[in-house]
């Protein structure tokens, strides 16, 4: 059995190849190829007879096997990641965008390759406060996020009664956001947090923290969508179609805001590259920000 050693944290572990190869997954590497660099780890460390190693020398030896199979660029973001770990730097990352573009599966596929522990949806939290506020003191956080404008009494102005509805609602529920994010805030963290109520512009971020809104390209996409998670879950995809144009106009919302913001609105082409896109994105955010403290 391999041996590794953290002198920094004074730990002794077992050596990993599933640990290894999500580290290596960091840098953007398809987990099959990262899987067999991490074993050719481990056969070099055997064959040299090796039994005790330290982190450092894993990582040396895994930047060189990225290396010898021309990933250069790949190469370069392991070595980011895991000086982020060593500097244990908190991060909370936010993922906005309408019903059915993917947000949760992203999220899932983020919180692995980052080893983050805590994905909190906002439908969660909405589900969270239907039980403690009643509907006559709330009601638009009883209804369906296209379907809040008809708890509502709008007062005129020309706007959508739709938009209005729905920014009711996110208002109250970004309260419920602000005090997941306070939390981790406090306890310095990590954390994901995804839903339709994370429209730019509601709730405070702070240092570290980042929002990107994922969308989709067209009607057909959406459709999609809603048929290939029927397929895996209870959520009919009939009650979402029927309200297709509502969703869209929501999204149209959504990034409108994101856009007055500053938020970096990404479209939701293949699942592979949207992750992609992100760490990439946070990796040179979080470069600067290190580079300035």
């Amino acid at each position: 059995m391999i041996i590794v050693t953290d002198p920094e944290r004074k730990m002794r572990l077992p050596f990993s190849r599933g640990i290894l190869t999500r580290s290596i997954t960091l840098a953007g590497v398809d987990v099959g190829v990262a899987y067999i660099i991490a074993t050719e780890v481990q056969k070099e460390l055997n064959e040299k007879g090796r039994r005790l190693v330290t982190t450092e020398e894993i990582r040396e030896l895994t930047y060189r096997k990225l290396i010898e199979h021309g990933l250069e660029e790949a190469a370069r973001r392991y070595l980011f990641w895991r000086q982020l770990r060593r500097l244990k730097v908190p991060i909370t990352i936010l993922l906005g965008g309408a019903t059915g573009v993917g947000k949760s599966t992203i999220a899932t596929e983020l919180a692995f390759r980052l080893g983050i522990r805590s994905v909190i949806g906002t439908d969660t939290i909405r589900e969270v406060m239907r039980k403690i506020i009643a509907p006559e003191l709330l009601p638009d956080i009883h209804a369906s996020s296209f379907l809040a404008w008809r708890t509502i009494h709008a007062e005129g102005g020309g706007g959508s009664p739709l938009i209005e509805g729905f920014k009711s609602q996110v208002k109250h529920v970004s309260v419920g956001v602000s005090a997941v994010l306070e939390r981790a805030y406090k306890e310095g963290s990590n954390a994901i947090i995804e839903g339709i109520h994370l429209v730019p512009g509601y709730v405070e971020l702070r240092e570290n923290s980042f929002m990107y809104v994922i969308t989709v390209g067209s009607e057909r996409d959406l459709e999609a969508r809603f048929y290939e998670r029927a397929r895996y879950s209870k959520r009919s995809a009939d009650y979402y179609l029927e309200h297709l144009e509502e969703i869209l106009e929501i999204q149209e919302f959504i990034v409108e805001r994101a856009r007055e913001h500053g938020v970096r609105v990404i479209e939701n082409v293949e699942l592979e590259k949207t992750v992609n896109a992100i760490m990439e994105d946070l990796m040179e955010r979080l470069r600067e920000r290190i580079g300035r403290g």
